[in-house]
């Protein structure tokens, strides 16, 4: 697994590619959490090269959703999610949790 930040003036582009299993998923929730203690909790997850997600890797992501959501201080959203990622988001039940967007533009300017 491989992630990259990127720092907008209103929020966070985190670009996470490979595999969020078991093994890499708390280092995602490392950089997420990092992200979170600096006091930024606008969040945009871009997960175009994301090939597979765990139930470990679903529990960080909804981990930050609840610290970002907390006092309504900001929110994660998702981008180009991959049709089988969001396949495993449906059928845990998170897809209302999260708000998706086709384009880091439009994630971005959400914000």
């Amino acid at each position: 697994m491989e992630i990259n930040t990127t720092q907008y003036k209103r929020c966070e582009l985190v670009k996470v590619s490979g595999r969020v299993d078991s093994f890499t998923a708390p280092k995602l929730g490392d950089v997420l959490n990092e992200i979170t203690q600096n006091g930024k909790y606008n969040l945009v997850l871009e997960m175009s090269d994301v090939e597979y997600v765990s139930s470990a890797g679903l529990r960080v992501m909804i981990d930050v959703q609840k610290i970002c959501k907390q006092l309504n201080k900001g929110e994660v959203v998702l981008v180009k999610v991959p049709k089988r990622i969001f396949e495993t988001l449906e059928l845990a039940g998170f897809v209302p949790l999260f708000r998706f967007f086709d384009n880091i533009t439009e994630a971005v300017g959400n914000f």
